[in-house]
């Protein structure tokens, strides 16, 4: 039987058209249960390497016939040697080429629309981390926001679709993934953004984000002037793109809010989400289209693999956003924050230039899910 390997594309594919399939993940127990690849139609089997070593005879029975079976590792290397057992058992299998690591920084991009004077925004899912990027492209020119540090697909995407990157935006200082915005702006010649408030202990230049900028790229404006909004970071400021669009950052998301203490300020900051939240979001219009920086969860992905929702619908399910008392909507906050995020003070650390980590340092660094919202 055949052993092949699968790209975290393809996997990714399978997810977003829900499409049924077996995983067998050779990670230790505690990586798999803290992180794994999600979908509504997914079939697990968790068995760390190391109890594979003499054999797969006594798991063949728990492994289906029926359907693609892929085999799944940190890194690809334990993934090839078990598929290789199953494959010499008479099973066809695949591995994941590149492990956990690859489908960690593997980018989805979707057509998200097109603006009303030409042009179109893009979000770019990175679907094993729960992060979201955007490309506003307009007149050949193009703006990115929040983008991750695979900086490659960003810029190849642009040449791509024939646009230059001009403007590259985050709409806070990151604690949960090491930002791409600094590095493409310097390699395209670009501009780079940061709310000055996140950005009293950076070592680089940027170009401020304050209330009263408005940023042109061909011919779509990203209005910032009345959408400064704190809760997630004191800095944090959201966009509205075309005057359809909300890109909300961390600090609202489609099935929960931003946590306020990845500064160590939960008790500070708490009151500064809430005023954005529930009096600055709720001057919008309800018709915009909220595009957060993260999702938490597989089945907020919409059925074409983006994740986008009307303010409106958010304002009607989101819990977050019907907490009317203010005492309980901070004890809900502050009572149900999850882990912080995996070497985030590195990581926040690393987005101020204060330390520059080789490529495989930062990889280690962003391992494990998402954890920018309350619970």
């Amino acid at each position: 039987m055949t052993v092949t390997a699968i790209s975290a594309g393809d996997i990714a594919k399978k997810v977003i058209s829900k499409q049924s399939f077996f995983i067998l993940d050779v990670r230790n127990e505690d990586a798999f249960e803290d992180w794994k690849v999600e979908g509504e139609n997914i079939q697990y089997l968790n068995i760390p390497y190391f109890d594979l070593l003499d054999g797969v005879e006594e798991v063949l029975d728990q492994i289906p016939t029926d359907k693609d079976v892929v085999v799944i590792c940190a890194k690809e290397g334990s993934s090839i040697f078990v598929a290789e057992m199953l494959a010499e058992e008479g099973r066809n299998v695949h591995y994941l080429k590149g492990g956990m690591k690859a489908w960690s920084e593997h980018l989805e991009p979707v057509k998200m629309g097109d603006l009303k004077n030409g042009g179109a925004i893009y979000q770019f899912v990175r679907i094993g981390k729960g992060c979201l990027s955007y490309m506003i492209v307009s007149d050949g020119e193009a703006a990115l926001i929040d983008a991750t540090r695979m900086t490659d697909v960003f810029i190849d995407y642009a040449n791509e679709l024939g646009v230059t990157i001009t403007n590259v935006l985050d709409t806070h200082l990151h604690a949960d993934h090491i930002s791409g915005g600094r590095k493409i702006a310097e390699a395209v010649n670009g501009t780079y953004w940061l709310p000055p408030k996140d950005a009293t202990e950076v070592v680089f230049e940027y170009e401020p984000l304050e209330d009263g900028r408005t940023i042109t790229v061909g011919n779509t404006k990203i209005d910032i002037q009345a959408l400064y909004s704190p809760g997630h970071t004191i800095g944090s400021t959201s966009f509205i793109v075309d005057e359809a669009y909300l890109l909300s950052g961390d600090i609202l998301f489609i099935d929960s809010i931003g946590r306020p203490d990845l500064a160590g300020l939960a008790e500070d900051w708490v009151g500064d989400l809430r005023e954005t939240l529930y009096s600055r979001y709720r001057e919008l219009t309800e018709d915009l289209i909220v595009l957060p920086a993260h999702f938490m969860i597989i089945e907020e992905l919409n059925e074409d693999g983006s994740v986008a929702e009307k303010l409106g619908t958010l304002f009607a399910k989101n819990h977050g956003l019907n907490i009317e008392d203010e005492a309980e909507f901070r004890e809900m906050v502050t009572g149900n924050l999850p882990p912080q995020p995996n070497a985030y003070q590195e990581i926040r650390r690393t987005n101020m230039g204060q330390i520059v980590p080789d490529d495989d340092t930062q990889r280690e660094m962003e391992i494990g899910p998402n954890r920018c919202a309350v619970r």
